[in-house]
C-alpha cells in the first residue's frame, strides 16, 4: 500500500491510502475513527448497488450502525436541495460531533457530503472513499467542499479536510470508459502544471493507465495524490500555489455553467478542453512555445479527451456569455479574470490581470460567436 501523508497549515494531518482491496476490510480501517457505534454512508443511486450495500452490510455485521443514504446520481445533486437532503439525514440519524460520516462516491458525493459535514453542528468529521479516478486524484484530497450555484460551479462551500482518504483502485473497475478518461484529465493536469517528468511518463503510458493496468494506475494515482498533497500542505486556502491546480478550470467551468452542469459535458471533459485552451491562449500571447502547446494538446487528445469546444455535440457558445461566466468564477478578483497559464509543459503560473477583451477575442478565434 502507498500511504501519502497530507499535513500543513492549520489543519489536522491525515493520510491517503492508495492500493487495491482497501474496502474489503473496511470495518478495521474505519473503526479507529468511530467514537460511537455508528456512522452514515452517503452515496448515490449508481454507486449504492455497486459498492454501498456491501460496505453497509459489513458494518452492520460488525455491530456498527451504518445506514445508507442514496442521493440522486449526477451534478444536479450539488445543490441546495441536495444539501438539504444530506443534512436532514444527519439530523434524522441523530448524529453529533463525535460521529464520522463516510462519503462513498465520485466528486459530487465528496463535495456535497464534505460541505454538509463542514456546516452540520459547525463541523463534524468525514472520511472519503472516492469511487472515480477523478475523485481519487483530485477532489477527495485537500478539503475543498462545495455545492454549485446557477451562476457558477462550487460557489457555495467551505474548506473542510477529511480524516482519511481510501483510494481503492479496485473500485475503478466498475467505471465506464468515459469516466476513466475524465479522471485522466486531472492526472495529466499534474504533469502539465508542474512535473514534466510525470508528463513524459504519461505520454508513453496513457493507454496503460486508461486500461487500469495495475502498476500503471497505481503510479498515476499515487503521483497525482503526492503532488496534490504537496500543494495543499503549502497553500490550503488557495492564496497562492494551490491556484495552479485550476489549470484549465476557468475556461472549463464557463463551458459547464453555460451547459447547465449536465451530461453533455462532464467535468473532466471540460477541464481537458480548458487545458487545451489555456495552452493555445498562452501560445497566442507569446507566453509559451507553440511546440509545447501542440505537444500538450496532442497528449490530451491521444487519451480520447476533447480539446476544443466545437467537439461538444449540439452546443454553440457566445463569447460574451462565456466571459460573463468567468467573471462569476470564484477565482475572479476585483472584477478581473484570473487564469492559470503556462510558460511550458510543467511550468504553469497564475495570471491575475487577464484582459476580458483579450479572452473574448480568443474565444471568437476558437469558434464562439
Amino acid at each position: 500500500m502507498t500511504a501519502i501523508p497530507v499535513s500543513g497549515g492549520d489543519f489536522r494531518p491525515y493520510q491517503v491510502d492508495v492500493d487495491t482491496g482497501l474496502t474489503t476490510d473496511i470495518v478495521s480501517r474505519i473503526s479507529p475513527f468511530l467514537k460511537s457505534g455508528r456512522t452514515l454512508i452517503v452515496t448515490d443511486t449508481t454507486i449504492a448497488p455497486l459498492h454501498g450495500e456491501r460496505l453497509a452490510a459489513a458494518f452492520e455485521q460488525a455491530g456498527i450502525s451504518a445506514p445508507l443514504l442514496r442521493v440522486p446520481a449526477g451534478e444536479a445533486s450539488k445543490s441546495w436541495e441536495g444539501l438539504e437532503l444530506v443534512t436532514d439525514a444527519f439530523v434524522d440519524a441523530g448524529l453529533d460531533r463525535k460521529d464520522v460520516i463516510i462519503a462513498l462516491g465520485g466528486g459530487v458525493i465528496g463535495d456535497l457530503t464534505g460541505f454538509a459535514a463542514a456546516i452540520y453542528m459547525r463541523g463534524i468529521d468525514f472520511i472519503q472513499i472516492p469511487t472515480t479516478l477523478l475523485a481519487q486524484v483530485d477532489s477527495s484530497v485537500g478539503g475543498k467542499t462545495a455545492i454549485d450555484h446557477p451562476k457558477g460551479k462550487n460557489l457555495i462551500g467551505a474548506f473542510h479536510q477529511p480524516r482519511l482518504v481510501l483510494c481503492d483502485l479496485d473500485l475503478l473497475k466498475t467505471l465506464p470508459a468515459r469516466e476513466i478518461r475524465c479522471g485522466y484529465a486531472e492526472v495529466i493536469k499534474y504533469g502539465l502544471l508542474g512535473d514534466k517528468t510525470f508528463f513524459d511518463w504519461l505520454e508513453a503510458n496513457d493507454q496503460a493507465v486508461l486500461a487500469l493496468e495495475p502498476e500503471a494506475i497505481r503510479h498515476a494515482v499515487a503521483r497525482s495524490v503526492e503532488m496534490k498533497a504537496e500543494i495543499v500542505a503549502a497553500d490550503e486556502r488557495e492564496g497562492g500555489q494551490r491556484a495552479l491546480l485550476n489549470l484549465g478550470h476557468t475556461f472549463g467551468h464557463a463551458l459547464e455553467a453555460e451547459l447547465g452542469f449536465g451530461d453533455a459535458l462532464l467535468h473532466g471533459e471540460a477541464v481537458a478542453i480548458g487545458m487545451a485552451m489555456a495552452f493555445r491562449y498562452s501560445a497566442r500571447e507569446g507566453l509559451c512555445p507553440q511546440a509545447d502547446a501542440d505537444r500538450a494538446i496532442a497528449a490530451i487528445a491521444h487519451s480520447g479527451l476533447p480539446t476544443h469546444m466545437n467537439q461538444i455535440r449540439n452546443a454553440a457558445f457566445g463569447a460574451d456569455v462565456l466571459v460573463k461566466h468567468m467573471g462569476h468564477d470564484k477565482k475572479a478578483e476585483g472584477g478581473k479574470l484570473v487564469f492559470v497559464l503556462v510558460r511550458s509543459i510543467g511550468d504553469a503560473f497564475v495570471a491575475k490581470d487577464v484582459s476580458p477583451a483579450s479572452i473574448r477575442d480568443f474565444l471568437i478565434s476558437e469558434g464562439a460567436h
